[in-house]
């Protein structure tokens, strides 16, 4: 074909305008992946918002535009205006539950009937602890929102900053090993990683397994996911291991079961658990690796001990700060800690800094120096539900109304 002037002149206005419209696609695909990410970031800044984090979503919003945004800024800067500081290390309550009971039944008709009385709460009297701690205001955090502590050793409070009427707590749970002794005790058997890749609970009825949300770690999981506000920056709760019978429900134990292939597969299987449950915001603590009483034993009792939970615990659920004593035996009266006191001086060095006793007379204990946080628990369990019901006792009632969950004394 000859090319005239007319024809090429008919093709640059073709290929002109065929830029244009390529043009003003590439435009629309732009504004397309702008809107996109910036829904992303409203969505992202409102779950954070949700759960106190206003300076992480005031930075996720950074760089986006437009009237939602504009919105949501302004929505985050009132509620920031109005937040209330605690940064007083001795009002941090902290309340401490056992395993939860899933089959009382079979729980109270059981050789262990009487402890598990004394010193364990049904998942049905839970569940309404649960609503009304959060209908009371009542915030989860752990000692990772509260606590820091530099390479040296050196302690230092971070107080946590909170909405008028909203208070922070903190919830753990002793012995999430499911011994030996509680099996078919109306207990679930372990936990466990679904294929979804969530931790749930094992728990076996009459000899068929189940997979659910049979104790307090999953409960509490299903609970903000509910209600999102129940959690301060995705916090959950702290869990206490011992060692002698495995942890978290796999019989890990070598020095109790045997250096083998099964035992070390146990093992295996109980590490993806604890790493699942602290990318949910889990914090684990030693309970000791005997649940020794560290009041009576020896310093070279403790230090036994210590060596054995560091060989078969730590590896699985990870170095952590936070020791929580057995029984609430303390190592110390309630004066401080001093550098004379050999047990003291041997955790310190064994990396624990945060200790953790018992004491029901008031609603939080807390004690900080350059060296350590102690930090009082609370127990609810059948003893203390009792004296709350009876009024010997009620420590409680600044938490939930027992009466209208607490109905064994009838």
């Amino acid at each position: 074909m000859i090319k005239t002037k007319k024809t090429s002149l008919f093709i640059g206005l073709i290929l002109g305008a065929s830029l244009g419209i390529y043009g003003n696609i590439d435009d629309d695909v732009m504004a397309a992946k702008t809107d996109s990410q910036t829904t992303k970031a409203v969505k992202q800044a409102k779950s954070l918002s949700q759960q106190y984090q206003y300076k992480e979503a005031k930075a996720v919003l950074s760089g986006h535009k437009g009237s939602t945004v504009n919105h949501l800024k302004t929505s985050i800067n009132n509620q920031q205006s109005k937040l209330v500081t605690w940064d007083d290390p001795t009002k941090i309550s902290h309340l401490f539950y056992h395993s939860l009971i899933v089959d009382p039944g079979k729980a109270f008709s059981s050789k262990q009937a009487q402890g598990y009385k004394d010193y364990m709460v049904t998942i049905d009297e839970f569940m309404p602890m649960l609503n009304q701690l959060y209908d009371n205001g009542y915030v989860l955090i752990n000692f990772k929102d509260i606590i820091s502590i530099d390479k040296q050793g050196k302690v230092t409070f971070k107080p946590v900053k909170l909405p008028e009427g909203k208070k922070p707590l903190i919830i753990s749970q002793d012995d999430v090993n499911y011994y030996e002794y509680m099996k078919n005790s109306g207990f679930a058997d372990k936990l466990v990683v679904n294929k979804h890749g969530d931790v749930k609970n094992q728990y076996t009825n009459n000899g068929q397994k189940k997979i659910g949300d049979y104790d307090m770690v999953l409960i509490i999981d299903t609970f903000i996911k509910k209600h999102p506000d129940f959690s301060y920056g995705g916090s959950k709760g702290v869990v206490a291991e011992t060692g002698y019978n495995g942890a978290l429900g796999y019989r890990s134990s070598e020095s109790q079961y045997g250096d083998t292939k099964k035992t070390h597969r146990e093992a295996k299987k109980a590490t993806k658990v604890a790493n699942a449950m602290k990318k949910e915001g889990w914090q684990f603590a030693s309970h000791s690796w005997g649940h020794i009483n560290m009041t009576t034993d020896s310093v070279d009792d403790i230090k036994k001990d210590t060596a054995l939970w560091q060989k078969e615990v730590q590896p699985i659920v990870g170095k952590t700060p936070v020791l929580i004593f057995p029984f609430g035996a303390d190592i110390g009266s309630f004066t401080n800690y001093t550098n004379d006191n050999a047990k003291y001086t041997y955790l310190k060095s064994s990396g624990f800094s945060i200790f953790d006793n018992v004491d029901a007379s008031q609603t939080s204990w807390g004690q900080l120096t350059n060296d350590y946080y102690r930090n009082a628990r609370i127990n609810v369990d059948g003893i203390r539900l009792h004296e709350t019901m009876t009024g010997e006792n009620t420590v409680l009632n600044d938490f939930f109304n027992t009466k209208d969950f607490y109905h064994r004394d009838k």
